[in-house]
């Protein structure tokens, strides 16, 4: 039994999700013909209050198709120092859109309305990028999957109104940030003007990510989605996941959540930790003390059939998801409690 906690992109659809799929009615979605991703589309788009919404095979494409609707080469994005966007997207802002990032060096991934305004460009000062767009990321992946407080965000977006800016979300693991606050999609929906959601994180689908934006957003998505290569045919079968994902999948968002917690206080009280980050989803990041290595601890778990990824300097990680079973949580738990280290 291999406990994988390397990310939630690893799980495998359910067999209701697979049922799902094989049933689902398919057509060219190139020639808007494909009924299943149309339905997935106009179902998305209004949980969140949104206009419109399109299909991507990626997160990564969604967000750069995002990025690429609000700027013009040559401009500016502010974000968080921690982004997705800037560290693990290939540096597509810059490739796709020829712009650059001002980071923000936030706390946990997320920054304050008081750090964007400092962090605008001046307009007026030729020598300076224009910054035309704001995005953030919750949850904050690499802050353990940390969640933003709703309240800066909307004054962000004030701030986003206040200076023409526009305002995008990579909400890549939105639905968990929106089970673990108690919060509704049309809440985020009505704060920004373009966000991205991923169904293979927390949801368990095979693939696929949604952008939602108005019309006229997504309308010159489609393009955009098309010169990049992401024109697909009878998705159908990867859209009716997503359906199956959203009908299913969220409010059990909160077991990962609860495992997370579980397995958290376990490292807590172990002698060869140092420190556990704050837990708030499904991930956890957690540190070894200075006199174990950590690349040792990662091969110390996966001889014991526990995958879990290292990110350099002593600090680990564990994401917890639809696969893994009360089985497995029993088993880790025994596994961490009997580790032994000199």
């Amino acid at each position: 039994m291999i406990i994988n906690l390397l990310s939630d992109t690893v799980t495998k659809p359910t067999q209701g999700m697979l049922e799902a799929m094989c049933k689902a009615e398919v057509g060219d979605d190139v020639f808007n013909a494909d009924p299943t991703v149309n339905e997935l589309q106009e179902k998305i788009a209004k949980l969140f209050g949104k206009e419109d919404a399109l299909f991507f095979p990626s997160g990564t494409m969604a967000n750069q198709v995002a990025i690429k609707l609000h700027t013009q080469p040559g401009e500016q994005i502010i974000c968080d120092k921690w982004a997705h966007v800037y560290n693990f997207e290939g540096g597509g802002p810059a490739f796709n859109s020829g712009v650059s990032c001002k980071l923000i060096d936030g706390d946990r991934g997320m920054f304050t309305a008081e750090l964007v305004l400092e962090n605008i460009s001046n307009r007026k000062d030729i020598h300076q990028a224009i910054t035309t767009l704001i995005t953030i990321e919750n949850t904050a992946n690499k802050a353990g999957g940390a969640c933003w407080d709703i309240n800066e965000i909307k004054n962000i977006s004030s701030v986003c109104k206040e200076n023409d800016l526009s305002f995008h979300l990579d909400g890549a693991r939105l639905f968990n940030a929106l089970v673990a606050k108690n919060e509704t999609p049309k809440q985020y929906g009505d704060l920004f003007d373009t966000i991205s959601i991923c169904l293979s994180k927390g949801l368990g689908c095979p693939v696929g990510s949604l952008l939602l934006g108005t019309k006229a957003h997504i309308q010159k998505a489609l393009r955009y989605r098309k010169l990049l290569g992401g024109g697909m045919r009878q998705i159908g079968y990867l859209a009716a996941a997503g359906l199956y994902a959203l009908d299913y999948h969220v409010e059990r968002l909160e077991e990962d959540h609860r495992n997370a917690i579980k397995i958290a206080a376990v490292l807590e009280k172990a002698t060869y930790i140092k420190k556990v980050e704050k837990v708030e989803t499904n991930i956890i990041i957690f540190y070894t003390n200075n006199t174990i290595d950590d690349t040792n601890f990662v091969k110390i778990l996966a001889d014991e059939d526990v995958l879990i990824t290292g990110m350099g300097q002593g600090k680990l990680r564990m994401v917890f998801h639809i696969n893994i079973t009360d089985l497995m949580i029993e088993k880790l738990v025994v596994i961490l409690g009997d580790l032994k280290f000199k």
